[in-house]
């Protein structure tokens, strides 16, 4: 009997579910999806094993045999997948470098030789910190509860209000200006290759939602960030670095170990025209890897249709691909129509995404805009 590989994942994802699920199948292997939320995986092919993906113990328990992999996509779930996956001495992530990047509090402190940020638990700032700072939750995703603050008093005001709704430990980081970019990078443990890079638009603070994405080149100020990633540990599989660039200086804001969401890896996959869902799993697998990436030409955009209000999603479209001229445009819903909207000020009020690839920008946005006045989104 194939040796079995293990995909470990909390939520369902349309990275998992429409990326990394059919391109197992397509490399034909033996999926074991393990699970804490069975429920929300029920459509997935190959067998769905509840399990408390949480604890790397629990999921060595759950495999069975010798497999042939074991892989994760999930910010909360790399340091457990990496410490299974090192137990059955598979290829995988260093534990250590996992725990780094999502701890960021403990990534500050590991790259304060190389980049000196100031960071301190939220609940003991002291009072010479160099304000304004953003207080956000140390090992939190997708902007949720990150908020840019002017003084102690609003510092106060916003750690109190975020500890009300959850309790993990906050941290207070000095805020870092400039364009904001990401890095997206795939390595095999020796060679570490940058795959391209993103410019990022958020919205206005005091909030830091992700408005869209447009692929640009790297800035020249990459390598800072090489070097940064290089010191973490970080150089096996997909990451998703977020940095600012400033007066020639780039400044990581947080390490995603794992591959860009938000339907962004759709785009860089049809952009690049590889099969990344699939080298990513060859190099878990042990595989020669494949790491060389062509040449882009033309334009790329990402676009999140965001709620503006709470209350009900009434009307929205489905999933669509289309060309408009020279254009290619995709639209993935993130919510159904039917379903609750509470207004977050996060990532979380993303009610889809507009995908688009052209020859040039001003085709590109003009396709965009074209797509978005002829669909609506309405919530009452």
């Amino acid at each position: 009997m194939a040796a079995s590989f293990y995909l470990v994942a909390g939520k369902a994802t349309d990275s998992v579910t429409h990326g990394f699920l059919p391109a197992a199948a397509r490399l034909g292997l033996d999926v074991v999806l393990l699970t804490d939320r069975p429920a929300a995986h029920a459509h997935a092919a190959g067998r769905v094993v509840e399990c408390d993906v949480s604890d790397f113990r629990h999921i060595i328990d759950r495999v069975e045999g010798e497999p042939a992999g074991i892989f994760s996509n999930s910010d909360f779930l790399q340091a457990p997948a990496a410490l299974a996956a090192a137990y059955f001495g598979l290829p995988g992530k260093d534990w250590r470098a996992t725990a780094r990047a999502k701890n960021k509090g403990l990534m500050r402190r590991h790259l304060a030789a190389l980049d000196p940020v100031f960071s301190a638990d939220a609940f003991h700032v002291p009072p010479d910190a160099p304000y304004p700072l953003v207080v956000k939750p140390r090992e939190g995703v997708a902007s949720e509860d990150v908020f840019l603050v002017h003084d102690a008093r609003e510092l106060e005001t916003r750690r109190e209000d975020i500890a009300a709704r959850r309790s993990d430990p906050l941290v207070a980081e000095e805020y870092l200006p400039g364009q904001l970019h990401t890095l997206e990078t795939l390595g095999d443990g020796r060679e570490l290759r940058v795959l391209g890079s993103y410019r990022t638009t958020v919205s206005p603070p005091p909030f830091f939602v992700e408005e869209r994405l447009e692929w640009a080149p790297p800035p020249p100020e990459t390598p800072q960030i090489l070097a940064q990633l290089d010191a973490l540990g970080v150089g096996f599989g997909a990451c998703h670095t977020e940095f600012v660039v400033h007066e020639g200086r780039a400044r990581i804001i947080e390490v995603n170990y794992r591959l860009i969401g938000d339907h962004c890896d759709f785009l860089m996959a049809d952009l690049l025209g590889i099969p990344l869902f699939e080298r990513i799993l060859g190099v878990h697998l042990g595989e020669p890897p494949a790491l060389d990436v062509p040449a882009v030409r033309g334009h790329a955009v990402a676009e999140a249709v965001i709620a503006d209000r709470a209350g009900v999603l009434r009307a929205a479209p489905g999933p669509m691909e289309l060309d408009d001229g020279a254009v290619r445009l995709a639209y993935l819903p993130q919510r159904a129509v039917g379903d609750p909207v509470a207004l977050t000020r996060t990532n979380r009020d993303y009610l889809g995404t507009v995908r688009a690839i052209g020859p040039g920008q001003d085709e590109v946005e003009a396709a965009l805009a074209r797509f978005r006045s002829a669909h609506e989104w309405t919530i009452t």
